[in-house]
């Protein structure tokens, strides 16, 4: 079994860490998929996807400084539409992550989370969520 859902996600600032975790747990659910495997995949070039720690949100903050000191806004970039940087990011960040789908949800870890990574924003985007798998009757 295989199901595929688009999600829009929108955010508010240039840069930003969007736990969609529910979002992409609530399409794994639609799915009907009990055990499997769950990719996402950014069809964007200056966003992400990362799983990482969604406790505390210091730790999204964190990266996005980090990777603000490697790509900074302002650099000498060949690229003039002035969003070189967001194009960095994304490539850093990477544009696809799988995760284990059990028990119809997201195998996560206990402190794991899904981030969106938008980095030229604000936008509306899209998170395209596939599920591969099987139901248990």
């Amino acid at each position: 079994m295989q199901y595929t859902e688009t999600l829009s996600v929108a955010s508010h600032e240039r840069n930003q860490f969007i736990d969609v975790t529910p979002e992409v747990n609530l399409v794994v659910a639609r799915s009907g998929i009990r055990e499997g495997m769950c990719y996402l995949y950014v069809p964007h070039t200056t966003a992400g996807i990362t799983v990482n720690e969604n406790a505390d949100p210091s730790v999204p903050q964190d990266i996005l400084e980090r990777l603000s000191i490697l790509a900074p806004r302002e650099g000498r970039y060949r690229h003039t539409e002035g969003n070189a940087d967001a194009h960095i990011k994304a490539t850093l960040v990477g544009v696809s992550q799988t995760v284990p789908v059990s028990g119809g949800k997201l195998l996560l870890g206990t402190w794991q989370g899904v981030f969106f990574c938008e980095f030229d924003g604000p936008r509306r985007r899209k998170l395209v969520v596939r599920v591969v798998g099987e139901g248990v009757g």
